[in-house]
């Protein structure tokens, strides 16, 4: 982030305010209200996107591409200015990270990936094909606002969907930023309108609205478990990416190299300040590569806490509130949810260099910052008798979210055994969660992961809805 001095992000974020001609500090488009998708309430929007599913059906197949096209262009072109309003807006993890997640944008699939079915035989013939539901509801975190959209837009009109969001509230302003100009370059280009709508302030309400209208086909949860909870009761079809706390195990193996462990760990855990829901949020070292671990993160420039500075940071971050509603468990300070290191450190007094991206704790198995999902650049890490207990304590802290973990070791079958013990959506070997979305390994990104319906990383088939289409004793030309 050094390259982002903080004159430069507030010329960066005026120059956007001033554009957007907006009123209180945030970027707003009221001053057109009801035009490029930016509407006041939930079912102006979905009305509005039926109109644009209804548009985009009419231009067909080339126009889903056109958009697709249009969405990777334009996160790229603008991934400095939108990823630091972003950052301004919501005040956490770091800019150079939001700014990577615009630019991964292009690695999201598009309508590439649906590829009919067919089949052919004496009866005659028969096509398998992937069409649109209409429109997609979709709620957004606060931890990846704009990215969270653009791959939602690209997957689901790769699909032939449009799609309104409930932003949110926290991240609200710069989601209308990007509908608003997404929606002016998708009108110049293809003369449709309305086809990404959200809502300008959005809340319980509006998620409700939202959920009930007529004009929603599915809904598409990216958030809480309270959100996700009350989405799947709604009685639409949702697509809901739920909880996760993911370990990472590092097995006690020669054949480790242990600086590059503590680099994709520090990487991966790190990233955005811990916000990713696929981050490793706790390590389980066996034996004696946990002396060894301790050694390669200090020498990859984490910075290792005593149990006093813990202890600090620990009461400052979790709370404890037995009698507000019976709540018996860790509460969570969302103040420090996608902190930087340097502000936790400053919490226990500890002064620590700017370059610093991740601080570890030594802890035990069942410490509150191993239980519970903190989302911030301090990982604890625990010290297990062997490579059975470490999976064991992983899968005890995943709490069966099946979100993602992941292992270091190169023993094919410790591999083998601890993905068949965590059975989790993502499972990543030997390098740092995010190679599970192509970043340093094979495969597509998505910021949607429906773990809790299963549907897993999405992609543009998701979102669709199975379709056959045969004809009797024709066209079977063998």
């Amino acid at each position: 982030m050094s390259q982002y001095s903080e004159a430069a992000i507030r010329n960066v974020v005026a120059e956007v305010l001033s554009q957007l001609k907006v009123n209180g500090g945030t970027p707003s488009v009221t001053t057109r209200p009801g035009r490029h998708g930016v509407f006041d309430d939930a079912n102006s929007a979905a009305q509005a996107a039926r109109s644009g599913f209804e548009q985009l059906s009419k231009k067909g197949w080339a126009a889903r591409a056109k958009v697709v096209e249009i969405v990777k262009t334009m996160c790229a072109d603008n991934a400095d200015r939108w990823g630091t309003v972003e950052f301004e807006e919501t005040k956490i993890g770091r800019l150079d990270h939001k700014i990577g997640k615009l630019h991964g944008i292009k690695n999201v699939l598009g309508t590439e990936y649906l590829v009919p079915t067919g089949m052919s035989g004496d009866a005659g013939i028969t096509m398998d094909e992937c069409a649109p539901f209409g429109v997609v509801g979709s709620i957004l975190p606060v931890t990846h606002s704009v990215p969270t959209m653009a791959g939602n837009i690209v997957n689901m009109v790769a699909a032939g969907n449009s799609v309104v969001f409930n932003p949110h509230p926290g991240g609200a302003a710069c989601a209308a930023m990007a509908v608003h100009e997404f929606n002016e370059a998708i009108k110049a280009e293809l003369g449709i309108t309305n086809l990404v709508c959200t809502v300008e302030k959005p809340s319980i309400e509006s998620f409700n609205e939202l959920c009930a209208s007529d004009h929603v086909d599915l809904l598409c949860i990216t958030g809480g478990p309270a959100v996700v909870d009350a989405a799947m009761k709604t009685g639409k079809r949702a697509i809901c990416a739920g909880p996760g706390n993911p370990p990472v195990v590092i097995d006690d193996c020669p054949a480790l190299d242990f600086d590059k462990v503590a680099r994709d760990i520090i990487f991966g855990g790190g990233f955005d300040n811990n916000l990713l829901c696929i981050g490793e949020k706790q390590v389980f070292a066996v034996g004696g590569a946990y002396q060894k671990s301790l050694d390669a993160f200090k020498r990859q420039g984490a910075v290792l806490l005593n149990s006093r500075q813990v202890e600090a940071i620990k009461k400052e971050v979790f709370t404890f509130r037995p009698d507000d509603g019976g709540c018996s468990h860790a509460v969570l300070n969302r103040a420090y949810v996608g902190a930087s290191p340097q502000k936790l450190a400053a919490i226990a007094g500890l002064s620590i260099d700017s370059k610093v991206e991740m601080l570890i704790a030594e802890t035990a198995a069942d410490d509150l910052l191993v239980v519970e999902e903190q989302m911030m650049p301090l990982l604890p890490i625990v010290r297990s008798n062997n490579f059975a207990e470490a999976v064991a304590a992983a899968k005890e802290s995943e709490h069966g979210y099946k979100h993602s973990a992941m292992v270091h070791t190169m023993n094919v079958a410790n591999m083998t055994h601890m993905a068949r013990a965590m059975d989790t959506t993502l499972f990543i070997k030997n390098g740092p969660c995010v190679a599970g979305l192509g970043m340093g390994g094979e495969g597509y990104i998505s910021f949607s992961i429906a773990t809790t319906t299963g549907e897993g990383i999405t992609t543009p088939r998701t979102f669709t809805r199975f379709r056959r289409c045969t004809l009797v004793d024709q066209l079977n030309i063998i």
